[in-house]
């Protein structure tokens, strides 16, 4: 980063020594200015429009206003790193650009690694881009999760099936499996329902790597994938997949 363009920074954590870690890790970069903190969602805000920071350190698990609802709310859009105890959060976070996603507890080398995309990112001539609240009405076109290197992105169209496990979903993908700290549910929900089709309480299914469809019982479809995956469909689903083609 340039000695002569100091970037601004706000922090916005509600845990008091955390707060005073991020606190100390910035005071240690010459180039990142701290203007601000706040404690809960509610003065987030305010701070965030009034300070017109080029950097927010956001907690997501926030009194008042959760971070993802600061996000909706702030009028002023700075690049954003969000700083949280909870990883499944981290789906919702890279879905609204944010430059990256620390995970609680993090040390100064983890601190460094997003100093560099952050320094990256802010040298770019290109502006921040509006994170408008409507991101989060439509359908999801990438998922990510999270490895020993890093956070691996996933291209949505690629994906064949997602399968529950516990708490946890395993999505399949160019012949891999990737787990994400998020619920089916939630992946149903904002997944394009043209294409993606839950067909039983513990299975999603990409309708464009659907092979073939055979009678499995009097009531139910067995779903053959392209990957060799088959799932046999609940009789709901069936009766939906049906409708498919009539």
């Amino acid at each position: 980063m340039s000695a002569e363009r100091r970037i601004r920074a706000v922090i916005v954590e509600d845990e008091p020594h955390a707060r005073a870690n991020l606190r100390e890790y910035v005071s240690g970069v010459d180039w990142l200015t701290l203007v601000g903190e706040a404690a809960d969602g509610r003065d987030a805000i305010r701070l965030v429009d009034s300070r017109q920071p080029d950097l927010l350190f956001l907690d997501i698990s926030l009194p008042e206003s959760s971070g993802l609802e600061v996000i909706q709310r702030i009028k002023h859009k700075p690049e954003i790193v969000f700083t949280t105890a909870y990883d499944q959060y981290a789906l919702a976070a890279f879905e609204i650009g944010a430059l990256d996603y620390l995970l609680k507890p993090f040390g100064r080398q983890r601190f460094q690694t997003m100093l560099d995309r952050v320094s990256r990112r802010l040298q770019s001539p290109v502006p921040a881009p509006e994170r408008a609240a409507a991101a989060f009405d439509t359908p999801l076109r990438r998922l990510f999760a999270r490895t020993r290197d890093g956070i691996l992105p996933i291209d949505v169209r690629k994906i064949q099936h997602i399968s529950a496990s516990g708490d946890y979903a395993e999505v399949y993908s160019e012949g891999k499996c990737h787990l994400l700290h998020t619920s089916l549910g939630e992946l149903a929900a904002r997944l394009d329902p043209e294409v993606f089709c839950q067909v039983h309480r513990s299975h999603i299914v990409n309708l464009d790597a659907v092979v073939k469809l055979v009678q499995f019982d009097s009531r139910r479809l067995l779903i053959q994938l392209r990957d060799g995956k088959q799932i046999v469909a609940s009789r709901a689903a069936s009766e939906r997949l049906r409708s498919l083609v009539r």
